[in-house]
């Protein structure tokens, strides 16, 4: 019986939950980013990038001061 190549992919080599490619966009949106800091995202990964490398550099600035 023949294995599909898909079935010789081994589970080290399959990409994590935090290395999935998120629209930086669609990032921005659900964490409620400022417009400023989606663009500088935007500059620094193009439109997407990984979970763990966006939560790792986004910025938010707090609204109480």
């Amino acid at each position: 019986m023949a294995r599909s190549q898909e079935a010789t992919i081994t589970d080290a080599e399959r990409p994590g939950p935090s290395e999935q490619l998120w629209s930086v966009f669609e990032f921005a949106r659900r964490y409620r980013l400022a417009k400023r800091e989606e663009n500088r995202l935007l500059m620094l990964y193009g439109p997407t990038a990984s979970l763990h490398v966006l939560l790792a550099n986004a910025q938010r600035h707090s609204l109480i001061s």
